[in-house]
């Protein structure tokens, strides 16, 4: 049996790990990798790779039909200020962009997957062959969330939970009752870096699925750097959702989670 997956690939290890298990479980990968942000080792596991830029439709599904690809994933991180500065949009992506009434994640994802559907190329979840990167629920950690940070997590998630629906980010930062810092389009990181400077040691960090999230794209994903970003900025508290979240490195994760004193929490609300 031919077992073939195509791979399109931003930044961070997700990409990596994927290939590793696709390897492992007999399929050959055929990648496209987008340039300043994917890992140059994408290389050393597939079977053919093109590096294009974003906004390259018509080059990513050439590539695919010529390879005779099937199905595909999507994974890995997209600085979102590099669409405004570093994209080379071809006639097909300009179509797709026109048909929309914003340019949010979802809609920009979820029109680029059904464009892709529509040639014959089918966008399976990220996590189809990883279903133990999902979070697992319970407190990870020694230490467990105060009563004044599990209220926190509950106003936190309410909230996460609004922005997400408004497809404007997954992670919110609370401290004492009050929305210390929104995603947007800096991404978790940055939410965490400003929410901690105004939290002063109080801030409680949640990430969570937008309501009707696609599972074929952006699934929320935490990992060692959420928790060096966390202890740089003063926060104390993690809030994931179990079973919808994607974490990566869990067990280093915890470890250094403990040393410094953060609580982890998964939970289902």
């Amino acid at each position: 049996m031919d077992k073939r997956i195509g791979l399109i690939a931003g930044s961070g290890q997700f990409p990596i790990i994927f290939l590793k298990e696709a390897k492992s479980k007999g399929f050959s990968i055929y990648a496209i990798a987008y340039l300043n942000e994917a890992d140059q080792a994408i290389q050393d596991y597939v079977e053919a790779i093109e590096w294009v830029h974003l906004g390259q439709i018509k080059r990513l599904i050439k590539f695919f039909k010529k390879n005779n690809v099937c199905e595909a994933v999507m994974m890995g991180g997209i600085k979102k200020t590099r669409m405004f500065k570093d994209v080379k949009p071809d006639i097909k992506a300009i179509s797709i962009i026109a048909g929309l009434r914003h340019t949010h994640d979802d809609g920009v994802l979820s029109a680029f997957a059904n464009a892709l559907e529509k040639e014959g190329i089918n966008i399976k979840a990220s996590t189809f062959l990883l279903p133990d990167l999902l979070a697992k629920e319970g407190c990870w950690t020694k230490r467990k969330p105060s009563r004044s940070e599990r209220s926190d997590i509950k106003l936190g998630w309410s909230l996460a939970k609004e922005i997400g629906r408004l497809d404007i980010g997954q992670c919110i930062v609370v401290g004492g009752g009050s929305v210390l810092a929104v995603e947007a389009i800096d991404g978790t990181d940055a939410t965490v870096q400003r929410g901690g400077a105004l939290g002063k040691g109080t801030a409680v960090v949640v990430k969570v699925c937008k309501p009707n999230q696609d599972f074929r794209f952006d699934v929320p994903a935490v990992g060692m750097q959420t928790i060096i970003t966390m202890h740089e900025a003063g926060a104390r508290v993690l809030a994931i959702e179990a079973e919808k979240a994607v974490v990566f490195d869990r067990e280093e994760m915890i470890d250094l989670a403990n040393k410094h004193d953060i609580s982890i929490i998964a939970a289902k609300k």
